[in-house]
């Protein structure tokens, strides 16, 4: 399983090159985008199609020449295969008959993101790859998302990047994201703003809604830090809300009605929710 370059060729490492002059055959997820990467390389290798829509079979395929005694080489069109990329089945294929498999390690758009992020309130991550294109899938997708108190690291393609930033600064406006577009290539541009900021960033300026985003969702601080921030009175307000209304209505009802910075009754209402606390009883004992 070979790393490739997410859009700098120089990123490619040494092993990788040595592995693909190495093996008797490529399988790809594009033989035109995997052959332009080898005639730069100078390599000449049979290529093997093995995308979305024919990775069952043609695992099959790879089997059956692991099986006479081949090496086969499996790369996506870039970064690592199998990070919202085909490769998995693949992999559970050759496992399964008996073959082993080595991971070429190298380029990860979602781990570049996160290097050049800064979240240092971050405990791990969670990837979520790309959010479902429409409907209420994507809507209760993101909110899943926007409810999360992690780290998160997601993509989006160019079409719909406008739509979700939207979302994100309607559902979470305090909440630190970084915009991280075209990484490595030569337009390549990352910037860290509350959520809220989201759709006027990429509204200044045509270029920026080109090309492919990942997008990092900062972890949210710690509950108890929160509690500290919040009066009495947004707190005694938070809780009966949150029982009759939706978290997003309850939030901002009660910072207009107690002048509560949004953000702490956000992250507030996560603890409540996360805990299972029946809101409101104390108040109204």
């Amino acid at each position: 399983m070979v790393a490739t370059p997410i859009g700098n060729l120089a990123d490619l490492t040494l092993r990788a090159i040595h592995v693909l002059g190495l093996v008797d055959a490529v399988a790809c997820e594009d033989t035109r985008v995997t052959g332009q990467l080898l005639r730069h390389l100078g390599l000449d290798k049979p290529l093997l199609p093995l995308h979305q829509h024919n990775e069952a079979g043609a695992a099959r395929g790879v089997v059956e020449r692991l099986a006479q005694g081949q090496r086969v080489a499996y790369a996506s069109d870039a970064g690592t295969p199998a990070i919202s990329d085909p490769g998995a089945v693949l992999v559970a294929a050759v496992a399964a008959a008996g073959h082993r498999v080595l991971p070429i390690p190298g380029a990860s758009s979602a781990v570049a993101a996160l290097s050049a992020a800064g979240d240092t309130l971050a405990q791990g991550f969670a990837f979520l790859g790309f959010a479902p294109a429409k409907g209420a899938e994507r809507r209760a997708w993101l909110q899943a998302a926007c409810d999360a108190p992690g780290c998160q690291v997601l993509f989006e393609a160019p079409h719909r990047i406008e739509a979700l930033l939207d979302t994100l600064a309607a559902a979470a406006p305090q909440r630190r994201i970084t915009l991280c577009r075209e990484l490595t290539k030569q337009f390549e541009t990352i910037a860290t703003m509350p959520a809220g900021d989201g759709p006027a960033w990429l509204a200044a300026d045509a270029h920026r809604s080109r090309g492919e985003f990942v997008l990092v969702l900062h972890a949210l601080p710690p509950a108890a830090a929160v509690d500290d921030a919040l009066p009495a009175e947004a707190e005694r307000l938070l809780g009966p809300l949150l029982r009759d209304l939706p978290l997003k209505q309850a939030v901002a009802l009660a910072a207009e009605l107690s002048g509560a910075p949004r953000n702490a009754l956000y992250q507030r209402a996560l603890a409540l929710r996360a805990a299972g606390e029946p809101p409101g009883d104390a108040d109204e004992a």
